[in-house]
C-alpha cells in the first residue's frame, strides 16, 4: 500500500524500541505492516531507529530488520523522539526511561511493576520536560481502561474501581471451577498453554494484579498510591473445597483488584472473593479480563477482553505510539497526571466484608458452642453455619461459617484464637464475600 497524500519530504518522528520479547516483537511488527496506515493517521512517518536486545543472535522475527538491533539500550534511549520499553522490571528500565525523557524524548511503556513502584516519580519527570508518558498497556493488556481513567473521566469522580486483572488466575479458577481440577492440575495447563510464566508467582501471589491496581488508583483518585499500599492476598491456597463451598453458595471464585475512595481514604486490595453468579465477573472466564468503573456521573461502565498476550498488549503499545506521535507532529502534549488530591490511604485491616471460613474440627460434643463464642467474643455476627456430612481422613468434620460484614482485621484475630480453641484442628480457609 503505497501512501500518496504524505509529502516525502516529511521528517519521520523516530521510535526506539527497548526489548524485543513477545509484546516487543508483536510491537515492532505491527508498526512494520501497518507503517502507511500509522503514517497517515499521524500526519508524518513513523521511522524505527532502533532496536535494543539482549542478544541480536537469538532474534530470529522476519519482520525485524537486524541491521536495527543492538545492545547498548542506554545510547537508544537518548536518540529516540519516541521511547518504547518493553523489558520490564525495575532496573535498568527505570534508569532508561528517566535518561530518555531528560534527553527530551516522550515514552511509552507496558512496565505495571515499574510504574506500580515508581509512576509517581516519572510522571512528574515527564511534566517536569514537557514530553508525555503513556501505558495503557501495562493495565489489562488491550483493554483501553488507562485513557478512559485518565482522558475520558477526568470531568467526573470516580469512586471505585474493581474487576478481573490477571488472566493466569483467571484462567486457573476456571478450570478449577469448570473441569474440577486442583490448583496445582490447573497451574501445570495454563503454563503448558502459555499463560502462566515457568515462574507464576508474580501472577498467583497476587502481585501483577497488585501492581496494576496500584496505577488504576493513581489515575482514579490523584494520589500518589504505590503497590506497597495495595493489600494483596494470592489464590495459591485456594482449594477444591473452597470452590465448592463457593458453588454451594451459588457463587463462584475470582481474583478481584478493587480501589476505592472511602469516606476516609483511599482503598486498595487484591484478594480472591466468592461473587454472585449472576454478577457480570462469574461470567469472565479463561484468561480474559473485565474491569468496571463506577463514577458518579457516568455511574457503571464495564470494559471487557483479552487482558495479556503478544499481539493484543502491543495494540495498545502500537495506539500509545500513535497517540504519542500525533502531539509531536502537532506540537502539542498530552494530559499529565496530577497526583494533587494527597487521600490517605486506608489500612487494609479496616476494610469491611462478609466473609466464609472453612474449618476442621473435632467430632465431640459442644463444638459449635465454643465456635460460635468465639465469633460472639469478637463482635462478629454469623449469618450461617453448615456442617458437611462427609469426613476427613483424619475423621474431622469441616464448618462453613458464613459472617455479616465485619473488618478484615477483626476475622483474622478471630481465626487465630479459633486455632487456640481445643476442639479445633484447623482454620482451612478464609475468603470474602463479594456484594455488588
Amino acid at each position: 500500500m503505497t501512501n500518496n497524500f504524505l509529502d516525502p519530504a516529511l521528517e519521520p518522528i523516530r521510535v526506539g524500541v527497548l526489548g524485543a520479547g513477545t509484546v516487543g516483537s508483536q510491537t515492532v511488527r505491527l508498526l512494520v505492516e501497518q507503517a502507511c496506515d500509522l503514517s497517515a493517521r499521524i500526519g508524518r512517518p513513523l521511522e524505527i531507529v532502533g532496536i535494543a536486545v539482549l542478544d541480536p543472535a537469538a532474534v530470529t522475527d522476519p519482520w525485524i530488520d537486524r541491521s536495527l538491533l543492538t545492545t547498548d539500550a542506554a545510547d537508544l534511549a537518548t536518540r529516540a523522539d519516541i521511547v518504547v520499553e518493553l523489558i520490564g522490571g525495575i532496573e535498568p528500565a527505570r534508569t532508561f526511561l528517566l535518561a530518555a525523557i531528560n534527553a527530551g524524548a516522550s515514552v511509552v511503556t507496558a512496565n505495571k511493576a515499574l510504574l506500580a513502584t515508581h509512576g509517581p516519580e516519572l510522571y512528574k519527570a515527564a511534566a517536569d520536560k514537557g514530553v508525555d508518558i503513556y501505558f495503557e498497556a501495562a493495565v489489562a493488556g488491550a483493554i483501553p481502561i488507562v485513557r478512559p481513567l485518565r482522558e475520558s473521566l477526568v470531568g467526573d469522580k470516580v469512586n471505585r474501581v474493581l474487576g478481573i486483572v490477571n488472566g493466569t488466575t483467571n484462567y486457573i479458577l476456571d478450570e478449577m471451577t469448570t473441569k474440577g481440577l486442583s490448583f496445582d492440575a490447573a497451574l501445570k495447563d495454563a503454563q503448558s498453554k502459555g499463560f502462566a510464566e515457568a515462574d507464576p508467582t508474580a501472577d498467583v501471589d497476587g502481585l501483577d494484579a497488585a501492581a496494576k491496581a496500584a496505577i488504576i488508583a493513581n489515575l482514579s483518585f490523584h494520589t500518589d498510591v504505590r503497590i506497597d499500599d495495595v493489600q494483596t492476598e494470592g489464590i495459591a491456597n485456594i482449594k477444591a473445597a473452597d470452590i465448592a463451598a463457593a458453588t454451594a453458595l451459588h457463587r463462584v471464585i475470582k481474583l478481584l483488584a478493587v480501589v476505592s475512595r472511602t469516606d476516609t481514604g483511599i482503598s486498595a486490595g487484591v484478594y480472591p472473593a466468592m461473587i454472585p453468579l449472576n454478577h457480570p465477573l462469574a461470567a469472565v472466564h479463561g484468561s480474559f479480563n473485565a474491569v468496571f468503573v463506577e463514577a458518579e456521573a457516568a455511574e457503571d461502565l464495564m470494559f471487557y477482553g483479552r487482558g495479556a498476550g503478544g499481539a493484543p498488549t502491543a495494540s495498545a503499545v502500537v495506539g500509545d505510539i500513535v497517540s504519542e506521535a500525533r502531539h509531536i507532529a502537532h506540537g502539542s502534549l498530552g494530559p499529565d497526571i496530577p497526583l494533587y488530591a494527597n487521600l490517605p490511604i486506608v489500612d487494609g485491616g479496616d476494610e469491611e466484608s462478609s466473609f466464609v471460613l472453612r474449618i476442621s474440627v473435632l467430632d465431640q460434643p459442644g463444638v459449635l458452642a465454643s465456635v460460635s463464642q468465639t465469633f460472639a467474643d469478637h463482635g462478629i455476627s454469623i449469618k450461617a453455619v453448615s456442617q458437611l456430612e462427609t469426613k476427613d481422613p483424619l475423621g474431622n468434620n469441616e464448618l462453613w461459617i458464613t459472617t455479616h460484614v465485619v473488618a478484615d482485621r477483626v476475622v483474622r484475630l478471630t481465626a487465630d484464637d479459633l486455632k487456640n480453641l481445643s476442639a479445633i484442628h484447623s482454620v482451612l480457609s478464609i475468603l470474602r464475600i463479594f456484594e455488588d
